[in-house]
């Protein structure tokens, strides 16, 4: 009952209070703070235990003190460490080198092949002396024709040189025999007592000396000469000089290069053309070209620029008639992606010069009767890429387009039986045709290094002639692709493959007549047939001297026309050796 009591009156005395207070809240005042000192607490420090705490437990215990001892046990070993020995690297022994080589061989068709070489040092000076022979012939005959198909064709090769640190020079002679038949007869057309009184051989003979001189560290950079005569059996002859001299001239950081060059030739036929009936006269012809070349040699990075251009004189000395030509000589290459690509161009033009020897070198089945004229080029406009597809795979694309004036074409002779005494007018013979060519074509091309015992490549070429007399481009196929292959099998053997593809071709099979312009003698055209040849060597050699090779020819068997009427051999096979030796 009291708490009672006190909590009534407690509370009693809280609402008093609390009613006041609520009556004065409107009149609290103001009052002023002074603030004499800021507030600054302090930390007082821990209390710290002064002295450590005495343990009266009696079961407490105490440690032991330890006492240790190294029991030291011998242990018997037999482990023995090897001499680390130094790796070897296989060394690939560096082939003898002989200076001579030797080969023969012999085959079907009654071939045969003969080549040598030997190059010696003379004299304390290191002057080399380098001979060379090669010979190759056939004595087979052809079942498409009654004539001789026999051919020979014999090179020799001396030469003199000498390499110092400042310059190098050389000079040599060169010394040929070629001989060919006009075999190429149209079949079912001649009576034997016609063939019998052809005679159908010609030999061709080929003289000359020339010599050349290179110097570093100089403006003189190059000097070359070089004199020949070609002649043949039916009283031609041909005798051609012509050399050239090459300066550069520094210019700021680039290098300016100047040539000066000359072509001269001249020679005669005795014989007059066979779109004549009459034999009254023979040709004579003659030409000199001379002209400079400057060009402007640019280095920039990945880019390579050969600005430059030719000034050409060309001079018809049996006419007394000149004329002045300008070409381009602008090439460029730039290195797009390193290796892999390599884009190039440019566009170059020239007058090239035409010599009996050159159109005999190209078709050897050509009359004596020829018209000799230079062939104006006057441009060769191209561009393409080049480079490696991987390392081992290296490719070569490009297009062209080429303008040549006078360009020589290769035509049929016309039968001219008012000239029968000579052995190439039954139509079995060839002549020189000039007209303007406007080619537009294509080349590519792919190498293989499979590795480095084996290597295969491809190329082919199209192309599509426009002429100015409306003919066809005579026998210029429009196809060309070539296939070659060389694989070393093993240490000894080896081998080789060529295979070549050439499409079809035009020619004008004609008959000549007295009073009659060659345009119109009564002709027909024909076409020749495209080819595919393969050729082949397989080889074995014993040691570093001695080898035995065979070579396989026309491995198909087809007799196809090389020329219109000129049917090459069947399969042929020429096996031989070859002997390696110091002279």
């Amino acid at each position: 009952m009291k708490m009672i009591k006190y909590i009534a009156t407690l509370s009693a005395l809280l609402f008093v209070f609390w009613s006041n207070a609520q009556e004065k809240e409107d009149n609290i005042g103001t009052e002023t703070v002074t603030v004499v000192k800021p507030y600054a607490p302090s930390v007082s420090d821990a209390f710290k235990v002064k002295t450590a705490p005495k343990i009266t437990d009696s079961i407490a215990l105490k440690k032991k003190p330890i006492t240790y001892h190294i029991f030291s046990v011998p242990v018997a070993s037999t482990f023995t460490p090897a001499k680390a020995k130094a790796a070897k690297v296989e060394r690939t022994p560096a082939p003898t080198l002989y200076n001579s080589y030797a080969a023969v061989g012999l085959g079907n068709y009654n071939n045969a092949l003969v080549d040598f070489y030997t190059s010696r040092e003379l004299g304390r000076d290191e002057k080399l002396l380098d001979v060379g022979l090669t010979h190759q012939s056939s004595r087979g005959d052809i079942n498409s024709t009654p004539l001789e198909t026999d051919f020979y064709n014999t090179d020799a090769v001396i030469s003199l040189s000498k390499k110092d640190r400042d310059y190098d020079w050389g000079t040599g002679l060169e010394l040929g025999h070629q001989l060919y038949n006009w075999y190429g007869l149209q079949s079912g057309v001649f009576t034997q007592d016609q063939v019998d009184s052809i005679d159908e051989r010609q030999n061709y003979f080929n003289a000359g000396v020339n010599g050349f001189i290179n110097v570093e560290d100089s403006f003189f950079k190059h000097a070359e000469l070089a004199v020949n005569r070609f002649w043949d059996s039916q009283e031609s002859a041909e005798i051609r000089a012509n050399g050239a001299v090459t300066v550069e001239l520094p210019i700021t950081s680039e290098m300016v290069s100047i040539t000066a060059k000359a072509d001269y030739v001249t020679g005669s036929f005795e014989n007059a053309s066979l779109n004549s009936t009459t034999n009254e006269m023979g040709i004579d012809y003659g030409q000199l070209i001379t002209g400079v070349s400057p060009s402007f040699m640019v280095y920039r990075d990945e880019l390579t620029l050969k600005l430059g251009a030719n000034f050409v004189y060309g001079l018809d000395m049996e006419r007394s008639e000149g004329s002045f030509y300008i070409y381009p000589a602008v090439t460029a290459s730039y290195r797009v992606m390193e290796d892999q690509v390599i884009a190039y161009g440019g566009i170059e033009g020239n007058l090239e010069q035409n010599t009996y020897k050159s159109l005999v070198a190209n078709n050897p089945y050509v009359s004596p009767t020829l018209g000799i004229q230079p062939t104006d080029m006057q441009y060769n406009a191209y561009a393409g890429i080049k480079g490696q597809l991987v390392n081992n795979i290296g490719y070569n694309v490009r297009a062209f387009y080429k303008a040549e004036n006078r360009k020589p074409l290769y035509l049929l002779n016309p039968l001219n039986s008012a000239r029968s005494e000579e052995g190439y007018a039954y139509g079995n013979s060839f002549q020189v045709f000039y007209d303007d060519v406007k080619t537009v074509g294509a080349f590519a091309e792919l190498n293989f290094d499979i590795n480095r015992n084996f290597t295969l490549g491809i190329n082919g070429e199209y192309n599509v002639y426009s002429t100015e007399t409306d003919n066809p481009a005579w026998n210029l196929p429009k196809l060309k692709s070539t296939v070659f292959i060389d694989y070393q099998i093993t240490d000894h053997w080896y081998a080789g493959a060529n295979l070549f593809f050439v499409g079809e071709r035009e020619d004008l099979q004609s008959i000549a007549a007295a009073g009659i312009p060659a345009n119109e003698f009564e002709a027909t055209r024909v076409t020749l047939d495209s080819y595919f040849d393969a050729n082949a060597h397989l080889g074995y050699r014993f040691n570093d001297q001695l080898a035995v090779f065979a070579k396989f020819s026309n491995l198909s068997n087809k007799n196809y026309e090389r020329w219109s009427t000129y049917y090459v051999q069947g399969f042929q096979v020429l096996a031989g050796i070859s002997y390696k030796f110091d002279f």
